[in-house]
Formats: structure tokens, C-alpha cells, sequence
């Protein structure tokens, strides 16, 4: 077993809902093993409060999390990611910043839920609904043997974690 701390950056276009929810609950599903961020290419400047609420009712922290630019990863001094997770499927199609030293990279597309309109129930489910997803995903990232499995297999089971239940987009099957 390794002692490394992997660095995770969820990317997403606004940066306000479920690229936050990722970062929260890999923070503190990840129990030191894992350091997780989240960026956007077009961030809103504000988190949306729905994600704070529902991160709070699952009992996550949802202090000092703020809407970026992944930019901010890109610079000089910014954290070297392991891994890095588009969770919106339109960021998974955007031009990238380059990254330093070539971090794995993966889609875990989920419905956006603050795109939603309707009642505050409905909202509220839609954040709820997200949460969960992502959650069953980084529980399943977080238990893959990391210090032990070579790149190429580690790659393949990181990308088939992105088709669990919830995936806004299946990925194409090998032929």
C-alpha cells in the first residue's frame, strides 16, 4: 500500500453544482487517500445553493467550496492532478488546458441538475438524484487497487466507472 495522495480535479462547465458535489464527497469519501478539486471552463462565480443544501443533508462539508476557472490548475504552482473527471458532457467534448504531468482523464457525465425548472421538490430530488450518482461512482473509484494495477488497466476501469447508473451519455462499446 502506498502512501501517495492522489489529486483529483472535476471539471464542468459552471462549477456550481455537480463538479462541487464530486469534490465534497471525494474529500471526505477519499479519507486522505485522495485531495479532490473542481473547476469550470465557464464558471458562474457562485455555488449553487441546492448543491450546498443537499451536500450538507448527506453530511457533507460544503464550507469554503467556490466556483473557478479550471484555469486556476493550469498555472504555475497549481497542484499536478492523477486524475482528472469531466462531469458535464459538453466539458468532455471542450479544448483542455494542458496538463502537467499527463493526468488520466475521464468522463462521469450526470444530468446537470440546476438545470432543472419547476417546483422545489423537484429541484431538490434532481440534487439528490446527482449526489447519489456521483457518489456510487467515486465509491467505486476510491476502491480500485491504485498502487497496484498497471496504467492501462486502471484506465479502462476508471472510464467504465463512468457508465454506472446516471451516465447522461453511455459510452460507444468496442466493437
Amino acid at each position: 500500500m502506498t502512501d501517495k495522495t492522489y489529486n483529483v480535479l472535476f471539471l464542468c462547465t459552471g462549477n456550481s453544482a455537480r463538479s462541487i458535489l464530486a469534490e465534497s464527497i471525494l474529500n471526505k469519501e477519499g479519507a486522505g487517500r485522495f485531495r479532490a478539486f473542481s473547476a469550470g471552463s465557464q464558471p458562474k462565480g457562485e455555488v449553487n445553493p441546492h448543491a450546498l443544501k443537499e451536500l450538507e443533508t448527506r453530511g457533507y462539508p460544503s464550507t469554503g467550496l467556490s466556483s473557478k476557472s479550471w484555469d486556476v490548475f493550469a498555472e504555475p504552482g497549481a497542484p499536478e492532478m492523477d486524475f482528472i473527471f469531466t462531469v458535464r458532457d459538453s466539458a468532455a467534448g471542450e479544448a483542455c488546458p494542458v496538463w502537467i504531468g499527463h493526468p488520466m482523464t475521464a468522463h462521469r457525465g450526470v444530468e446537470d441538475p440546476a438545470a432543472l425548472t419547476g417546483s422545489e421538490i423537484a429541484i431538490q430530488r434532481a440534487f439528490a438524484r446527482a449526489a447519489r450518482f456521483l457518489k456510487n461512482r467515486i465509491t467505486a473509484f476510491i476502491n480500485l487497487p491504485l498502487a497496484s494495477i498497471d496504467r492501462l488497466a486502471l484506465e479502462q476501469h476508471v472510464r467504465q466507472i463512468g457508465s454506472l447508473e446516471g451516465a447522461s451519455v453511455k459510452p460507444a462499446k468496442a466493437d
